[in-house]
């Protein structure tokens, strides 16, 4: 069992289950997060807790719940699978919460897990904070035993639903809704995007919409390769594994590329809803989004790679739409942290509203910029190229 330094990446500490993902660590970092909170956040007493699919993610997260109990902090504890951007909206709403832990590796193979703290925020922690956690780490700081303590069993969706429902226009999908398939892919966003759905009376076909620890063999991620249900004139929406990334695959059964999606949504909640403010990117996004802004009038705004420097920006300054090229997106009127359940919802509303496919908006972004973009790693043949201006590429 390898228990060596904990480093924690872009978005948190991932680990493999067993080996260097224990029950040792998941202390460690636990004990590191309550430090930081009673050294910078001595004022709120609440600490949420989820987990996504993940083989034993639930346990790791009742021990971690534990450990903030005998701290003195109430916990809301997840009763169910949970996403990413639904713990992280409720962290910004919940009464007196110090922020949110999330267990969960993402799009990674089925034999990791991760845990990652969100700040009451609602968006990834900063370098600053990470860097604090980690330090609590090394110093092997472990709380002194309180009382009283509170543990909540809590089901976060409502909330997130109430937020949602603000955003999206879900009469006008109900109204012209396109066909659609929603693959689950076995993941946490299972429970949540399909509910919303149902409950607003959307139609639509399901795959893939149970959980499995084992992602039906595959990687929970939305990605061509793993989204193999098509059916000829239906688009296919997916998440990874804790719905904080999406994928869209339109009628003609071609993968969309996040960089197309973000700058065709960018052009819709510009001209369509008439937002304002600037468009915050990650320097690997296409320049296809420096193009669009430049066409559309926009501010652009690029950070490192890692939605943490993107979060950063959002609460700093009014944004339109913030996003990058793995497929992570979010807009300024909601949570500083990436939402793939919202970027499927403004897929659709979008298509509602317009009354076009996706590749005929595809096909007009391409006509009003001016220039055609090739996205390496894209599996499908693009046909009728007349002229090749950019090449950029994505991550595999």
């Amino acid at each position: 069992m390898a228990t060596g330094k904990i480093k924690f990446g872009t978005d948190g500490f991932r680990g493999i289950i067993a080996d260097d993902f224990t029950f040792e660590n998941v202390e460690k970092i636990t004990c590191g997060i309550i430090k930081y909170l009673k050294d910078f956040v001595q004022d709120r007493k609440s600490v949420l807790i989820a987990y996504d699919p993940r083989f034993m993610a639930d346990e790791f997260a009742k021990f971690s719940s534990e450990i903030f109990l005998k701290a003195g902090y109430n916990v809301m504890l997840s009763n169910s699978v949970c996403p990413t951007p639904v713990v992280a909206y409720a962290a910004t709403v919940a009464k007196s919460s110090a922020g949110a832990v999330m267990f969960t590796a993402s799009h990674n193979p089925k034999n990791y897990l991760g845990m990652k703290f969100i700040p009451n925020y609602g968006g990834p922690a900063t370098k600053e904070i990470t860097d604090e956690i980690v330090k609590n780490i090394e110093e092997n700081y472990y709380p002194s035993s309180q009382y009283g303590a509170e543990l909540i069993n809590s089901d976060f969706r409502e909330v997130y639903f109430s937020q949602i429902e603000k955003l999206i226009d879900f009469e006008t999908i109900k109204k012209h809704s396109p066909k659609f398939i929603y693959d689950g892919l076995f993941s946490a966003s299972i429970g949540c995007f399909d509910e919303i759905l149902k409950r607003h009376n959307i139609n639509f076909e399901v795959v893939n919409d149970h959980y499995d620890p084992n992602f039906g063999g595959f990687l929970p991620e939305p990605k061509p390769k793993f989204m193999k249900h098509f059916k000829n004139g239906y688009l296919t929406f997916a998440n990874d594994g804790d719905a904080d990334r999406y994928g869209v695959i339109d009628e003609n059964g071609e993968w969309v590329s996040p960089n197309e999606i973000m700058a065709i949504l960018l052009k819709y909640l510009v001209e369509n809803k008439h937002k304002q403010g600037k468009m915050i990117k990650t320097v690997g996004v296409s320049a296809l989004l420096d193009v669009v802004c430049d066409k559309l009038g926009i501010e652009t705004i690029t950070t490192p790679v890692g939605f943490k420097w993107l979060s950063e920006q959002m609460r700093k300054t009014q944004a339109i739409l913030a996003g990058e090229d793995s497929g992570g997106l979010s807009t300024g009127e909601h949570i500083p942290e990436k939402d793939g359940l919202l970027a499927n919802f403004l897929v659709l509303e979008m298509l509602a509203k317009t009354g076009k496919d996706l590749y005929e908006l595809q096909e007009e972004l391409h006509q009003i910029i001016g220039e055609t973009f090739i996205i390496i790693g894209t599996p499908f043949l693009i046909s009728s190229l007349k002229r090749l201006v950019h090449i950029v590429s994505i991550p595999s």
